[in-house]
């Protein structure tokens, strides 16, 4: 068993001794669709956007690599009948493993997938729907990304993915009854997804 292990702590070792590193810097445009558990209360799809350093490990084997960002990202959902927002605002850390197919010297297209830990350091809970409403984000939540790229002359990468809540981003409690939007409503959960797209220059 010891053998064994001191055999994986090697490969290891020399694998990431062995992988290309790149740095750069990443940003793109978030489609948010925030979900609710109870659907009295409406919302609309918002743009957001996200913006940070990034790194592209290619690791030794052919075709494969991982993704590491640190994102400031902000998003947001409308109330429909109301001027109010929600909005999350939060550092994103996705880690994604990546498979590329070359396409020559210039281009190479590749798939992704991986787990995205999210931080949030806006304002945690606000008053909504004339004060009738309490809404709270969560301090964190995990989501996972999958999704698909493409790289250019090995400095331009761009993506698209689809940003899936693993867990409850934030929930809604009942200040008053006294609107009729919110009467029936006790409790409401909901899960912030995304449509990204996104743009890197590695540097």
């Amino acid at each position: 068993m010891k053998k064994f292990f001191t055999l994986v702590v090697l490969l290891a070792t020399i694998t990431v001794a062995q992988a290309q590193v790149k740095f750069g810097v990443k940003g793109g445009l978030n489609l948010t669709n925030m979900k609710f558990d109870n659907s009295v209360v409406d919302k609309s799809n918002q743009t957001g956007f996200f913006i940070g350093p990034t790194l592209n490990f290619t690791l030794p084997v052919v075709g494969l690599g991982i993704d590491a960002s640190a994102l400031y990202d902000q998003r947001s959902a409308k109330i429909e009948g109301s001027e109010d927002k929600l909005k999350q605002q939060s550092i994103q850390i996705p880690i994604n493993l990546r498979y590329g197919f070359g396409l020559g010297n210039t281009a190479s297209l590749y798939i992704f997938a991986g787990p995205q830990f999210g931080f949030n350091i806006g304002d945690k809970s606000a008053n909504i729907v004339d004060n009738a409403l309490e809404w709270r984000l969560k301090d964190s939540n995990l989501s996972a990304n999958v999704g698909v790229g493409l790289m250019l002359l090995n400095h331009l990468q761009v993506s698209a993915n689809y940003n899936i809540a693993l867990g409850t981003t934030g929930e809604t409690n009942v200040l008053s009854s006294t609107t009729s939007t919110v009467a029936n409503l006790v409790t409401g959960k909901t899960k912030a997804n995304a449509w990204q797209l996104s743009v890197a220059y590695f540097f």
